[in-house]
């Protein structure tokens, strides 16, 4: 299961600065009315790419 502040990784494209394989922080999970996270990705210097809702398909937790 997947917490705030979990550190994950983009499974597909989600905009066109979010490709996949980026990674990003957890910082709000969503309950209602479906599961989702909004996710702040990061680039490889730590400078923010792009804050997305995504659903639990979207993203995986980075290994």
């Amino acid at each position: 299961m997947i917490k705030q502040y979990d550190v994950v990784r983009a499974k597909k494209d989600l905009s066109d600065k979010v490709l996949q394989g980026c990674m990003g922080a957890v910082v709000l999970i969503y309950e209602f009315p479906t599961l989702g996270y909004e996710v702040e990705f990061i680039d490889n210097e730590g400078d923010t790419l792009d804050i997305l809702t995504v659903s639990p398909c979207d993203i995986e937790l980075s290994k």
